[in-house]
């Protein structure tokens, strides 16, 4: 490979490089220092000086000035001469750390020219494998089993990728996302950095299952929102409820799309986004059909809808789009928040959420002496224990039974019967 010559002191004084298509003499009759490397002036060509210290190692010296450092070495596979070359702005100290480590890779039967390849698609690999990468692939992949799937990506593009969406899995620390949800919670309270903690969780969670060197930097105990203290008690006195129901009242006949939907959800006690994304096909017959794609527990939930209930749908105007309450001719579903506001104001009733309804339904429903596992089964929730794993009755009939009820008692509010008690004079004596 090459031939060294040294003087009658030891010292390297001319080599000779025997490379296919590379013949170069360079004498060297000093040790390489870092120093004496910036000084070494350029030529009219390329050189390779080797460096007396270090077995294979060679500093590359460009016409430009440019200098780098290279180790040459014979392929164990194949044993034909290699060139691993440095890139950067390195010391003479860690090319040679570099050097010895290559030629360490070679006495162990592995090319250093193939290993630095690897870990250079490793690393482009990880660098496109970022938090928005993630997440996407996530929702992807696990998106048809989600329920709040429009939910999450809306959030993930609106309060993360903008922050964290371009950080490496690879890089991604703890103080990212606390970071993040200190931002979050700033700017859009505790409970929406919640919300965005859970959904960040659950795809990294979901990652490090897939993956071997991946553990998610989210821990127990960042979460910003106590749920705990912040439990709703709020159902709506009769009083409200009728100045909320007076509020209500269609237009010759037609219904506002939050007109209609705060009566729905009143009348049929379900959750917020179980109304707000009613799409058409669900609605069977007499029958509401929440599939369970979009419902909580996981199973079809299939609701028998009252009379009053039937009458609110009826009372919608025909739009071609799927959803029920639109603001879009049924495109897009209902937006809430706004109208909600506006609402509140409009009817002389603040401070009430439409998940106070879900409760107040409840409520009134346990008034009126319906049993308590059909209005928990009117609410969609699973039955716990015994009852829950061997009763598999549908409880059809009772649920209708108890959604009359729940209408007639709203009725009874909103009309209470006139007072047929007359006080009569006592006649005297």
């Amino acid at each position: 490979m090459s031939d060294i010559v040294r003087d009658e002191r030891g010292r390297v004084q001319t080599t000779l490089f025997c490379y296919p298509g590379v013949t170069l003499t360079e004498k060297t009759d000093m040790a390489f220092t870092d120093i004496g490397i910036r000084n070494l002036e350029p030529g009219s060509e390329r050189r390779e000086i080797p460096d007396p210290g270090s077995r294979g190692l060679y500093l590359v010296l460009q016409p430009s000035g440019k200098r780098s450092f290279a180790v040459r070495y014979r392929s164990p596979i194949d044993g034909r001469p290699r060139k691993l070359t440095f890139a950067g702005n390195i010391t003479l100290a860690a090319a040679r750390k570099l050097a010895s480590d290559a030629l360490y890779e070679v006495e162990q039967g592995r090319d250093p020219a193939d290993t630095k390849k690897e870990s250079r698609e490793k690393t482009k690999v990880a660098k496109a494998q970022t938090v928005q990468w993630l997440c996407e692939n996530y929702l992807k992949r696990e998106g048809g089993k989600l329920r709040t799937v429009e939910d999450r990506k809306k959030t993930l593009e609106r309060l993360v990728y903008p922050d964290i969406g371009d950080v490496p899995l690879s890089s991604l620390k703890r103080s990212h996302v606390v970071d993040l949800l200190d931002d979050i919670e700033d700017n859009s309270g505790p409970r929406m950095a919640d919300v965005t903690l859970a959904y960040l969780r659950k795809a990294l969670k979901w990652h490090a299952g897939r993956t071997d060197d991946f553990n998610s930097p989210i821990v127990s105990g960042m979460g910003r929102y106590d749920a705990k203290a912040n439990e709703g008690t709020r159902t709506l006195a009769d009083d409200e409820i009728r100045k909320i129901w007076k509020a209500s009242e269609p237009t010759n006949g037609i219904y506002k799309p939050i007109h209609a939907l705060v009566r729905f959800a009143l009348l049929t006690a379900c959750r917020r986004d179980e109304a707000r994304k009613l799409a058409r096909g669900e609605i069977k017959g007499t029958n509401w059909i929440l599939p369970k794609a979009r419902n909580k527990v996981k199973f079809d939930l299939e609701r028998p809808l009252s009379k009053s209930a039937q009458a609110v749908l009826a009372g919608l105007p025909s739009v071609d789009g799927p959803y029920v309450f639109t603001t879009t001719e049924g495109k897009a579903a209902f937006s809430t928040g706004k109208p909600l506001r506006q609402f509140r104001e409009d009817c002389g009733v603040t401070d009430w959420s439409l998940h106070d309804l879900r409760r107040t339904s409840k409520t009134l429903m346990a008034r009126a002496g319906v049993p308590d596992h059909h209005s928990e089964r009117c609410l969609g929730h699973v039955i716990p224990g015994v009852r829950g794993v061997y009763d598999r009755h549908k409880y059809h009939a009772e649920m209708q039974t108890a959604y009359e009820t729940l209408a007639a008692e709203v009725g009874r509010i909103i009309n209470p019967p006139a007072n047929n008690v007359r006080a009569f004079r006592r006649k005297a004596r």
